[in-house]
């Protein structure tokens, strides 16, 4: 390919992938750079979506799916799901091989249910890959270490370059790759482009039942409008009703629509974290609402980075949504996933990193340095509800913020700006 590759961190997470299974499956959404990652490390390719050979490729898989499958390896498969008969075809393959790094896969979208007859457990990896990270797209400095925090390297010590103005940029362009180092206009009209797709094609593609795109935009309007935060379906459906579009939606329609977002990883939401306690606090259990990438609400609300550092308190949101695509990107590379935490009490924090070995982290999301205060004595409190009988204590407490300065408090949480951090 002629444009420069930029580095991912999920080259790392793929190469570890292909040691160990004999097919990894790349999933996540149009355009986060998939393909151009899952090239660079193959030794062949079968583009299934290559127009002049996507008929004949489609009757090869209906006859003999294993023709596509020769090649040097590792071979790439690329949007698979469109012939979901190669999933078992690769799967039998590893089988009969017994080789690591056979195929790589990558799939824009979760194919229909029971159309593969194999989960592929122990045969086929899976990892999710989204949409570049500021430290992947050159917009922080990397100079605090995610991977080290952990491992007990607290004394932090930084500057942050990234302006309150170049945040707001990063929020509305995105971390597409296309975007990346293009013109502020031509940058801002991919993400606006990346919606039309979604309501106009993408949605009804992925399982074959036709929606209507004013639905689906009032959706996105109301899922804009309700970023970062626990809205449930009936909070969304009372928001499209009173909001700016004559269309009503029925509960069950929108849980369908929902769907359709999740199989075409638009939607990226955060689960709830269910920790042991000290007490008997009932925790909340409804996932936190977001995108895959946080352009996609500030293109569904056509705003601009000047529109949007007009609101600071929508800015807030969407930051946090910018903070949670940054961390989970971070976090899969040292073997975590990210959850959320609020309970009945009113108790939460933003993010809790969660590592495979048992540790974790807390973390709030504080765009200004007025919360930083009020976030930590927070944290603190998380830390002193959680039953450390049970559980280990924090590795470390992060208030993670649009400021400049990364630095350690005297009571030991830790303030990290978003352009300083990295895995």
């Amino acid at each position: 390919m002629s444009t420069k590759y930029l580095k991912r961190i999920a080259d790392k997470i793929l190469a570890d992938r292909l040691e160990s299974s004999g097919a990894v499956l790349i999933e996540g959404p149009k355009w986060c750079g998939k393909t151009r990652t899952a090239t660079e490390m193959s030794k062949s390719q079968l583009y299934m979506q290559d127009p002049d050979k996507a008929s004949s490729y489609m009757k090869a898989a209906d006859t003999k799916p294993s023709i596509l499958l020769k090649g040097d390896t590792p071979r790439l498969l690329d949007e698979w799901q469109t012939a979901p008969v190669l999933w078992d075809a690769v799967r039998f393959t590893v089988d009969q091989k017994g080789e690591a790094g056979q195929f790589i896969l990558t799939g824009s979208a979760v194919p229909p249910d029971n159309a593969v007859q194999h989960t592929g457990t122990g045969r086929i990896s899976r990892m999710m890959m989204r949409p570049m990270s500021l430290y992947e797209s050159g917009e922080s400095n990397g100079t605090v270490s995610l991977s080290e925090l952990f491992d007990g390297n607290l004394e932090i010590e930084s500057f942050s370059e990234l302006t309150i103005e170049e945040t707001a940029y990063a929020i509305v362009r995105g971390g597409w790759p296309a975007s990346i180092g293009e013109s502020e206009k031509n940058a801002l009209r991919h993400a606006i482009d990346y919606v039309e797709a979604i309501i106009n094609a993408d949605v009804s593609r992925v399982d074959g039942v036709e929606k209507n795109p004013a639905r689906v935009r009032a959706l996105l309007r109301s899922l804009a409008r309700n970023i970062s935060t626990l809205a449930t379906i009936k909070t969304i459906h009372d928001d499209i009703a009173m909001g700016d579009t004559d269309e009503s939606i029925s509960e069950k329609t929108i849980s369908q629509y929902l769907n359709a977002l999740n199989r075409i990883f638009v939607t990226d939401n955060i689960p709830a974290w269910n920790p042991a306690l000290r007490s008997k606090t009932a925790i909340r259990t409804s996932p936190k609402r977001q995108f895959t990438d946080p352009s996609i609400a500030a293109a569904v609300m056509r705003l601009t980075p000047e529109r949007l550092l007009d609101d600071f308190n929508y800015f807030g949101f969407l930051f946090e949504s910018l903070c949670e695509r940054d961390l989970r990107v971070y976090a899969e590379s040292i073997d975590g996933e990210v959850f959320h935490y609020r309970d009945s009490s009113g108790l939460e924090a933003d993010a809790v990193i969660a590592l495979n070995d048992g540790r974790w982290a807390a973390v709030e999301i504080k765009l200004g340095s007025k919360e930083i205060e009020e976030a930590a004595k927070h944290l603190i409190e998380l830390k002193n509800k959680v039953n450390t009988e049970k559980m280990r204590e924090p590795s470390f407490l992060m208030v993670l913020t649009g400021t400049e300065i990364a630095y350690r408090r005297d009571d030991g949480v830790l303030i990290v700006p978003i352009g300083s951090l990295k895995n």
